[in-house]
């Protein structure tokens, strides 16, 4: 590890690699993914310390140079963040001061790496949000679409995991899209939330400078300013539980949608054909074909629990900044990689896999319309009870016409005779405009 950045020449003692090591941590890794931003919040800095006349034209062309070079060697895999360094923060400012003499040591004047790691991270989110409502727009498409020809397939609906009423392949899919519509828009919101810049709030204490925050803020993209500095200290940690809370209504769906896929893909229930990459083979059992990739889909939700389990327990902590924090980088950071690769699968599998509407149509018996004779009666002026009684001992033999006119004359706004896909598609289009 190079020289710290916060031991003073000549003072102190030769830091121990052991120790330092703990306290580093899994940083160095984890700033490769947020590097880019923790660069641009940097040349952001430079532009505002211009502003104040702390930097003249010259030292800030030369940073905003240096740090531009630094993002373009490291995009194409020249320049690499190794354990040389603390963390990301300290190489940035090590490699300026390599490339440009004394003026390098200037790009940290009015911050403090509590500040730079707060502000690298509401960016993270941001950008993590951005691709999450976008993945759950591009499923609910999907979704959306199969609805249009496939909407009056006929298809057991069940409570209980027991044979319930007749329902539809457009009620299944349409529920499932109106799931991540509600889950792109929470992105979007949370997203709204947490769009505020902690940068020039130093350690928690504000700085001795009229840093130009507003004007820094406006040039990363934030609509307004975390204000007070001990709060940006105090919300590390509560904006990523939220983020994360979005992140977990996503992985909640996907993991429901996964756990449906996986029984109609078995023998018993035979209502879906996978293609053939999503499934693997038993190494000892030939005639197995196994749903590996949507039983694993399952487990994604319990990634993102774990995470917001793991920082809901690091924040036991008073007001300022505490160097717990830290552990709250590592699984905000493994929940989205996990959960972003996870739903990105989704579109191609829900495009691909078949209906097997034969065994869908025999899996519907005379019995499951019974709800349907009991509102009939009722709605001729039977008391509900008394239907109610007198079509659970009724039978009548099934046929493809009954279970189409059962479906049909589901008309309550949502169900199978009036899906309501058009209040969907206009929320869909909205998230996309």
């Amino acid at each position: 590890m190079k020289d710290l950045i916060w031991k003073k020449d000549g003072k102190g003692e030769r830091a121990d690699p052991a120790i330092m090591a703990f306290l580093a941590g899994e940083d160095v890794l984890l700033d490769r993914d947020l590097l880019l931003f923790d660069l641009e919040a940097s040349a952001a800095h430079v532009k505002g310390l211009r502003r104040i006349g702390i930097l003249n034209t010259e030292e800030s062309s030369r940073l905003l140079d240096g740090l531009q070079l630094i993002e373009s060697e490291f995009r194409d895999g020249t320049r690499e963040l190794d354990n040389h360094f603390e963390d990301g923060h300290s190489a940035i400012e090590s490699w300026l001061t390599e490339m440009l003499g004394e003026v390098g040591g200037k790009i940290h004047t009015g911050r403090s790496r509590n500040d730079q790691v707060a502000v690298a991270l509401r960016l993270y989110m941001k950008d993590r949000l951005k691709r999450l409502q976008a993945i759950c727009t591009q499923i609910a498409s999907v979704l959306l679409r199969r609805v249009k020809t496939e909407a009056d397939i006929p298809m057991a609906g069940y409570t209980h995991l027991q044979s319930a009423m007749p329902s539809s392949v457009g009620l299944w899919l349409a529920g499932h899209a109106e799931a991540f519509i509600d889950n792109a828009e929470l992105a979007a919101l949370t997203t709204h939330w947490l769009d505020a810049s902690p940068l020039g709030t130093a350690s928690g204490f504000g700085v001795n400078l009229n840093l130009p925050r507003k004007a820094v803020a406006k040039d990363l993209g934030f609509a307004r300013l975390v204000v007070n500095p001990q709060y940006v200290q105090n919300s590390r940690g509560k904006v990523e539980l939220q983020a994360l809370s979005v992140l977990s209504a996503c992985t909640l769906d996907l993991r429901r949608l996964a756990w449906d896929m996986s029984l109609f893909t078995t023998q018993e229930f035979g209502f879906v054909k996978l293609p053939a990459k999503y499934c693997t083979g038993s190494s000892i059992m030939p005639n197995k074909n196994n749903p590996d990739t949507i039983e694993l889909l399952r487990a994604v939700h319990a990634v993102v629990q774990g995470a917001q389990s793991e920082i809901a327990s690091v924040l036991s902590l008073p007001s300022g900044y505490q160097r717990d924090l830290q552990a709250t980088k590592a699984p905000l950071m493994r929940a989205f990689s996990k959960a972003l690769q996870a739903l990105g699968l989704l579109p191609g599998l829900l495009t691909g896999f078949e209906w097997q509407t034969e065994r869908m149509c025999e899996s519907i018996s005379p019995e499951m319309l019974a709800t349907d004779r009991a509102l009939e009666m009722a709605s001729k002026g039977i008391p509900f009870r008394e239907a109610y009684k007198a079509a659970a001992v009724e039978g009548e033999k099934i046929s493809a016409e009954k279970i189409a006119q059962s479906l049909a004359s589901r008309v309550s706004p949502g169900g199978c005779g009036q899906l309501e896909t058009g209040l969907l598609q206009s929320r869909l289009s909205a998230l996309k405009n």
